[in-house]
């Protein structure tokens, strides 16, 4: 009887050793997984436009859409020849397709009747240019035509930076070694030292003016501004050791 009851007390002692054991582990797994560090770095970098784009319509009104029509082929000459004169070559010129809509007139009261009042008729012309300071002049100039008896709408100019895949790169990685001298800095204090990265997530990049501070969860594309600033930023975990 005796004998039972100490090996009852060994097994019961045995799963309670075991027990704890398990729970000992997961004490330590649940601290180990803990002793990390998150932190946020970012870059960023000025960079200046290597390319634009402008657009501008011919705008032509007349009785009919034949008329209109025929007008607007008639100031393109003058148009091109301006454009030449700028610096703009051919090659860099494209005319789209050409578009118009009816305007009807209206009674007194203001509601539109069937009678055609006029046609207008719109010639887009785009300009192509990797000087962008050209193309900023010309956005302004262009109104001038008018005093030549032509009516443009100019539409404003769109700029691009052709190596922004690159750059992304480069900043990403900017971004993560900003994330690691903010980890260090932090740490400094508690006597700790910045271990390997556990992982990396990289934020959305912003391409904003030059002096802008706007940034958006979905990230910022700006063509308006010829000089850009392209900022990175990178939540890194790492282990601290």
């Amino acid at each position: 009887m005796f004998e039972k009851f100490e090996k009852l007390q060994i097994v019961t002692l045995a799963i309670i050793l075991a027990i704890g054991l398990v729970a000992a582990a997961k004490i330590i797994t649940g601290t180990f997984s803990k002793d990390t560090i998150t932190v946020t770095g970012s870059a960023f970098q000025i960079v200046k436009s290597d390319s634009a784009r402008l657009e501008f319509n011919i705008t032509t009104r007349k009785a009919d859409r034949a008329s209109a029509y025929n007008e607007a082929q008639k100031q393109l000459p003058v148009v091109m020849k301006y454009l030449e004169e700028k610096g703009i070559s051919k090659e860099n010129i494209e005319l789209s397709s050409s578009h118009g809509y009816y305007n009807y007139k209206r009674t007194p009261n203001g509601n539109i009747t069937n009678a055609v009042e006029d046609y207008v008729h719109s010639q887009p012309v785009i300009i192509t240019s990797k000087d962008v300071d050209k193309i900023k002049e010309l956005s302004i100039s262009l109104d001038s035509l008018i005093s030549k008896g032509i009516e443009v709408n100019v539409m404003p100019p769109l700029y691009f930076y052709s190596e922004i895949s690159n750059l992304k790169v480069k900043l990403l990685e900017d971004a993560t070694i900003d994330a690691k001298e903010r980890a260090a800095a932090m740490l400094k204090a508690t006597n700790n030292k910045v271990g390997k990265i556990q992982s990396v997530r990289m934020g959305v990049f912003q391409i904003t003016p030059a002096d802008s501070t706007n940034v958006s969860d979905y990230g910022i594309n700006d063509t308006s501004t010829i000089d850009k600033k392209v900022t990175s930023v990178a939540n890194v975990v790492f282990r601290v050791k």
